[in-house]
């Protein structure tokens, strides 16, 4: 990444600084250091190169090497590299994926490592580099698979690295893709290119692709719109509190549930009835299904769940053993 270490330092402008100032401020309260995800694309590089602008000294990276292409580990060094010409630590993490979904366990390896990281490093705080582009890709593509409320809501600009209790902030949800690539030139630099973000198999890119010629989509509209379903997304769960409090109750075999609430609700705690029961978080579909089998007081099974109608609500249970 030219030009090489131990140049001149990298300045950005005072508006650029001053924007992510403003960002940040109001998610993360200062204390301590701030931990940076930064892969070596460009959007994570412009997280790096703002952050230290803005709070020089207070900032550490890590860098996640999945190890899934020979140039992981270059994009890795190059990343270091950086760092170390802008004297902020930095550490790169290894990780090795078990076979399966490779883009669900390389996120549950990248969030796994990455609070290792964290603890190691005394940091109390994961900032990530999600974009208003991000947002409104991963709005559209779940529109078009027909998600739900809780699949439609964006990504907060708060949340916690998944799996554990680690505070996570986004401050660029509120910066579009073009802009953080401007920062990135301006500083002269060259960030890492995934080949993958070019690849017409995967359904975002070829998304991303049709936006950008769609100049009549608003994104920064569709990621307000991600960020207000995401509120609808906690206020449903508050009330599934609620109605689980009020309206599940222990039986010797299971759990009975007295539905009040409306569907939206009422399928929340059915899920949430069968994972605590089967140990398994069930499919949302299947979890709909059942809950019009029911509601027509047709028993039905689900995993290895019984729901059965009652006079007094929907009784759950594990199913009987087969005999063998």
């Amino acid at each position: 990444m030219p030009p090489a270490p131990g140049s001149s330092a990298i300045e950005l402008s005072v508006s650029l600084t001053a924007r992510f100032a403003s960002d940040i401020a109001p998610l993360w309260p200062g204390e301590g250091t701030l931990g940076l995800a930064v892969s070596g694309g460009p959007d994570s590089i412009a997280l790096l190169l703002l952050a230290h602008a803005a709070l020089p000294g207070r900032i550490a990276v890590a860098t996640v090497d999945h190890g899934l292409r020979p140039a992981n580990a270059d994009e890795a060094a190059m990343v270091a590299a950086l760092c170390t010409r802008l004297g902020v630590p930095h550490a790169t993490l290894p990780v090795t994926l078990a076979e399966g979904n490779i883009q669900a366990e390389a996120r549950a390896a990248r969030y796994a490592a990455l609070a290792e990281w964290m603890g190691l490093q005394s940091i109390a705080t994961l900032a990530t580099a999600h974009h208003a582009d991000d947002q409104a890709e991963t709005l559209l593509l779940r529109l078009n698979r027909g998600s739900g409320v809780a699949g439609l809501a964006g990504v907060r600009a708060r949340g916690q690295v998944p799996g554990t209790r680690l505070p996570l902030v986004r401050p660029l949800l509120g910066w579009r893709r073009f802009e953080l690539s401007q920062v990135v030139m301006a500083a002269g630099l060259v960030a890492a290119d995934d080949p993958s973000n070019r690849d017409d198999r995967f359904d975002r890119v070829r998304l991303r692709k049709a936006l950008v010629e769609a100049d009549w989509i608003d994104v920064p509209a569709l990621a307000a719109s991600a960020a207000h379903l995401a509120d609808a997304d906690a206020a449903l769960d508050w009330a599934t509190v609620r109605e689980w409090q009020d309206c599940v109750t222990r039986a010797p075999l299971g759990l009975v549930y007295r539905p009040q609430a409306p569907r939206a609700i009422a399928l929340r705690v059915m899920a949430r009835i069968i994972t605590e029961l089967d140990g398994e978080i069930p499919r949302g579909s299947a979890v709909a299904r059942l809950f019009e089998r029911l509601v027509a007081r047709q028993p039905a099974s689900i995993g290895n769940l019984v729901a059965r109608p009652l006079p007094e609500g929907w009784s759950f249970s594990r199913a009987p053993a087969r005999r063998a």
